[in-house]
C-alpha cells in the first residue's frame, strides 16, 4: 500500500524532493528494484533521475524512514517493503498478538473470497489453479519455508481475483503477519494432522458461489493451523 507523499516525513524545502520520492516508489512497484534486492548507487540515481545529489539523498533517506529502504553499510541501499503500512505492522506483531492478525486476516480473506467468487476471471481461476498446485508441491516436499510461502501465494491469488485494489493493497501490508501465523502453526515439520485442503475454496471460486466460497476460506481460519 502506498500512502500519499505526504505521509512520508519530507524536507520543508521539499518539492523537488516529493517528486523524486515518487519516482523511486514507481520503480519500486513496478517491480524494477524488488523487494530484498539493491537500488542503483547515488550518482547513478542522480544520473537516472535528473536532479542533485542532495535531493537524491533526501529522498532515499525519507523512504529509509518510511521503513521502505534500508541503508547497509559498505553494501548499499535496499528495498524491505513496498509500502509504508508493512513495517509497522511487522514491527506490531508479537507472540501474543497472533489472535488479532488472524481475526484481522478473517476479515480480509472471508470478503477476499465472496469477491472473488463474483468478479473471477479465467486469468484469474487459472492462477488460483496453478496457486494450488504449487500449494500441494510445497507440502509434499516437507520444507516448513516452502510451504508457507505457498500458502501465501495463493491467498495473495484469492485477494487479486476480488478486484478491489485497496483491499489487495490492505492485505499486501500484512503479508508478514499472514505469513507468521502460518509459519507458528506449521511448527519446525509439516505434520499430516496440520493439512488443510483448500481445493475447495477455488472450486468455490470457479463456480461463482460467493457464500460457499466465504464459507470456506472463514473455515480455515477456524482450523488448528490456521493456513
Amino acid at each position: 500500500m502506498t500512502p500519499p507523499v505526504d505521509s512520508v516525513v519530507v524536507p520543508p524545502r521539499g518539492h523537488r524532493v516529493r517528486q523524486t520520492i515518487e519516482q523511486l516508489r514507481a520503480r519500486i512497484l513496478g517491480g524494477e528494484w524488488p523487494v530484498g534486492g539493491r537500488i542503483p548507487t547515488e550518482p547513478q540515481l542522480v544520473a537516472a533521475l535528473g536532479v542533485g545529489r542532495n535531493t537524491v539523498r533526501e529522498a532515499v533517506r525519507a523512504l529509509v524512514h518510511a521503513g521502505v529502504l534500508e541503508c547497509r553499510q559498505g553494501s548499499g541501499t535496499y528495498v524491505v517493503s513496498t509500502d509504508e503500512l508493512a513495517p509497522v505492522v511487522a514491527r506490531r506483531l508479537t507472540d501474543d498478538r497472533m489472535a488479532e492478525v488472524i481475526e484481522v486476516r478473517r476479515a480480509f480473506e472471508v470478503e477476499a473470497a465472496r469477491l472473488a467468487a463474483l468478479r473471477r476471471t479465467p486469468a484469474d481461476l487459472a492462477a488460483l489453479d496453478g496457486a494450488l498446485a504449487a500449494r500441494e508441491a510445497a507440502w509434499r516436499s516437507g520444507r516448513v519455508d516452502d510451504f508457507v510461502e505457498a500458502d501465501a501465494a495463493l491467498h495473495t491469488a484469492v485477494v487479486a481475483a476480488a478486484h478491489n485494489a485497496m483491499l489487495a493493497e490492505l492485505y499486501a501490508s500484512v503479508g508478514v503477519a499472514l505469513r507468521s501465523t502460518v509459519a507458528q502453526a506449521m511448527g519446525d515439520a509439516l505434520e499430516p494432522e496440520r493439512y488443510v485442503d483448500h481445493g475447495r475454496l477455488v472450486e468455490a471460486i470457479r463456480a461463482g458461489d460467493p457464500t460457499r466460497a466465504a464459507i470456506e476460506a472463514g473455515a480455515f481460519l477456524e482450523a488448528p493451523s490456521g493456513a
